[in-house]
């Protein structure tokens, strides 16, 4: 169901909004924490290890598509709030177009280059087979990721954040069945984790484009209503195509400290891969926060309203400090069986490694938190260029630092990287939402 979030109490409203997204987030990681628990404890710390190498990859293919999401969520939000349905239409189409033309292209980067990316990796030799089958299969099934995330992203956008989260839960539960069932009973190997995943996210993409389309259908406008537009794919690209690029970077960042972690043997990385998905769930956590917010930022300027944002801001603080608090306690006071629930047999340097890190890492959520949801203000109002400096600069220094402090603290200076590039980062975002200069940009 449509919802206008420019009327009613700020905080209520964003909350009631907000809620289902976070909800959704939590089956997202489902995807990605079942393939790992899944051939963790069936496989082995290999195949762990083999699954959360690749997953680095597929995170420069997610990053393509969340950034794809943000681009026509922001843009259609901003359109429905100012109540131009039949804009809101052409720009629905033309989204699906131009990321369908981008699904292409991504598909054949990943056929051509999966190998030699994973040896650029440091790959070691006893993976390097299970991580290419995985990702083949992962590359064979984009567009189900990109398309399914710009239909929930465009749900969103209309304010109904309920519908993506039953389409999520649903194929979530049926990915965890599917994921033990053939890896469990056929000879598949890590080869069953990526096909589960396939379908599943098939079948959900699918669903998600047919209700999507009857929504549409539904939405009051006058005249025909063009397939394409120029005019919505420069606004569509306006924050898009920044998005994508920050994401993307991440991602790559992240393929750098892999590659270090890498270095330290397949015990480490394990351990690693464990500690990272879990730490996955509290950012995107804060990115599902950011994303609601970025939509009740559009659609209330779209309804010239700028009054609303910064009690929806503070709303939306206060939900990324109730989730740090939740976290960081089950991250340290449980980091062993956090990290034991990934492994079938547990070593002790595997352990160690995911226990360092959260032990590290999780204690700055609080500041992290405040970073991602106010570049939720600045995506919202179009200020990608704001977004992006902060962001980048948190990337540069996590990965420098990575390499610097591994030389003398070993796997602890990788993970002492993270806080102080968060830290950068959340001072950054917050001065310039505190400037005003966001409020200056136009979609």
């Amino acid at each position: 169901m449509n919802k206008d979030l420019s009327t009613g109490k700020p905080s209520k409203v964003l909350w009631l909004y907000c809620l289902p997204l976070l909800g959704s987030i939590l089956f997202q990681q489902l995807y990605n924490i079942a393939d790992s628990l899944i051939a963790g404890k069936i496989l082995g710390e290999n195949a762990l290890a083999a699954v959360g190498n690749a997953s680095e990859i597929t995170l420069i293919y997610t990053a393509f598509a969340f950034g794809s999401n943000i681009g026509c969520s922001v843009v259609v939000s901003n359109l429905f709030g100012a109540k131009d349905y039949k804009g809101t239409k052409t720009c629905v189409s033309t989204s699906l177009i131009m990321f369908g033309v981008l699904c292409v292209l991504l598909m054949a980067f990943g056929f051509l280059f999966t190998d030699p990316l994973l040896r650029l990796m440091q790959t070691p030799a006893d993976i390097l087979q299970d991580s290419v089958v995985y990702l083949m299969i992962y590359t064979a099934g984009i567009p189900f990721v990109f398309f399914y995330n710009v239909a929930t992203g465009i749900f969103s956008a209309m304010g109904d954040s309920k519908t993506p989260f039953w389409f999520l839960a649903a194929s979530s539960l049926a990915n965890i069945l599917l994921d033990y069932l053939l890896v469990k009973f056929t000879p598949l190997g890590v080869a069953g984790v990526a096909v589960a995943t396939l379908i599943c996210q098939g079948i959900s993409c699918l669903l998600a484009l047919v209700f999507l389309f009857l929504r549409l259908k539904k939405m009051p406008s006058e005249g025909k209503t063009p397939l394409f537009s120029s005019f919505y794919f420069k606004k569509i690209c306006k924050v898009a195509l920044p998005s994508i690029l920050q994401q993307g970077s991440i991602s790559v960042g992240n393929l750098f400290i892999q590659g270090i972690v890498n270095g330290y043997g397949p015990a480490v990385m394990a351990g690693y891969t464990a500690a990272i998905k879990l730490n996955n769930i509290a950012t995107s956590c804060f990115t599902a926060i950011a994303n609601g917010l970025s939509s009740y930022t559009a659609q209330n300027l779209g309804s010239n309203q700028p009054q609303r944002i910064k009690p929806g801001l503070f709303s939306a603080f206060g939900m990324g400090y109730l989730v740090s608090g939740i976290l960081v306690l089950i991250f340290t006071l449980g980091s062993t069986p956090c990290i034991e629930f990934f492994m079938k047999e547990t070593t002790e340097e595997a352990l160690l490694s995911g226990r360092q890190f959260l032990f590290i890492v999780s204690p700055f959520y609080f500041a992290v938190s405040l970073k991602i949801i106010s570049d939720g203000v600045l995506r919202g109002s179009g200020a990608m260029h704001l977004f992006m400096i902060s962001t980048m600069i948190d990337l540069i220094l996590r990965v420098f630092l990575a390499f610097l402090f591994s030389g003398s603290f070993g796997t602890v200076g990788i993970w002492c990287a993270w806080p102080v590039g968060w830290i950068v980062a959340t001072v950054i975002s917050l001065s310039f939402y505190g400037s005003g200069i966001w409020k200056k940009s136009k979609l």
